[in-house]
């Protein structure tokens, strides 16, 4: 994809965005003044409403995956596909999407911004994030041979530094001062809580651990930055017929997987062979979780997802705690509270910028 094209796009999009805020701006008389600011308010609260309702979904999306990931486990080990179960994830977002296509069509009709029907140049920029994502996707189950939940949530933090500085590079919006601190914090952070007092080992997690999880935080802030630039160029477009195109590459691409890693497995043993309650709930959640990120995209901005992640790495602790009797050490608590103050900062400096 052309990312100056998107970088022009977004900055007439910005453009236009500034020309209305000026208006809004310039006195108007009588009664219209009271009508305007009222709608801009309600407006206003129903977007904040809508914002918070997604990121606190998200929230709670996030907490509960690495768990349901390590609990789909059967003696340390996966029984199901992962790359079937991928596919699936990647199936129900596309059949949700079109549900709710399906109510709005039925609602107010299909217009130019909700139908499916489109133009190559629209879709053939989705097949890079769709590809990102599947690796990113299939990382996430292979991490935890390395790490256990609450470090999976500790470590995905990196995502801040790499969607912040990917935020910089792709479509140059600055980064504060305060930012960039920030992600010093982060990295001090993660690193404080994988802090490891028990053995001749410095760190819980081992080298191949802090690779992968360094690898799955670029291609999820790659994704994430270039995803939203998709959606956003287009901002009267209706965000499901963007996750439908979206999924359908998706489902694409773990198809491809299956045939490529676990063909002789599915064909001689089926394709659901090691499913359980558990593996289904993962995927539900998994499901879920995209479209709140999308949500999130659309409504957003990419950092929301961040932020919802840094609390759900604390809820993911406490019930790791009870679930999987994980050790809440000192070096633990250290890390996650500055990872904490870190995204604070974060959120701080991106109101200055």
């Amino acid at each position: 994809m052309d990312y100056r094209r998107i970088k022009d796009q977004n900055k007439e999009h910005d453009a236009v965005h500034d020309d209305i805020e000026t208006s809004r701006g310039k006195p108007l008389s009588g009664s219209a003044n009271s009508m305007v600011m009222l709608g801009g308010n309600s407006s206003v609260q129903s977007k904040w409403k809508r914002k918070s309702a997604v990121t606190l979904a998200l929230t709670v999306l996030t907490s509960s995956q690495a768990i349901l990931i390590v609990w789909s486990k059967r003696a340390g080990k996966y029984e199901y596909s992962v790359t079937t179960a991928n596919f699936l994830v990647e199936a129900l977002k596309c059949a949700l999407s079109l549900a709710a296509l399906t109510r709005i069509w039925r609602n107010e009709g299909v217009t130019e911004d909700n139908r499916l029907s489109t133009s190559w140049d629209e879709v053939n920029v989705y097949p890079i994030p769709a590809a990102l994502y599947l690796i990113k996707n299939l990382l996430q189950y292979y991490i935890f041979a390395y790490v256990d939940a609450p470090g999976y949530q500790i470590l995905k933090n990196l995502n801040i530094i790499s969607t912040g500085i990917l935020y910089r590079i792709i479509l140059k919006k600055q980064l504060s001062e305060i930012q960039w601190a920030a992600f010093i914090l982060l990295c001090a952070g993660c690193t404080t809580a994988q802090l490891n007092s028990n053995s001749d080992r410095v760190l819980q997690t081992p080298f191949q651990g802090w690779v992968m999880a360094i690898v799955m935080a670029l291609l999820s802030g790659f994704a994430g930055v270039y995803t939203e630039a998709i959606i956003k160029k287009r901002p009267s477009r209706n965000i499901n017929v963007q996750n439908f195109w979206l999924y359908v590459f998706g489902m694409a691409f773990n198809a491809i997987a299956i045939l490529v890693q676990d063909f002789d497995a599915v064909m001689n043993k089926g394709f659901f062979h090691g499913y359980s309650l558990v593996t289904v709930l993962m995927i539900l959640n998994h499901a879920l979780s995209g479209i709140a990120v999308s949500m999130v995209m659309k409504y957003a901005d990419n950092i929301v997802k961040v932020y919802s992640t840094s609390v759900a790495m604390l809820l993911t602790a406490v019930l790791s705690v009870f679930l999987f009797g994980f050790h809440l050490s000192l070096a633990f608590f250290l890390g996650s509270t500055v990872v904490s103050v870190a995204v604070y900062l974060h959120s701080i400096g991106k109101l200055q910028r």
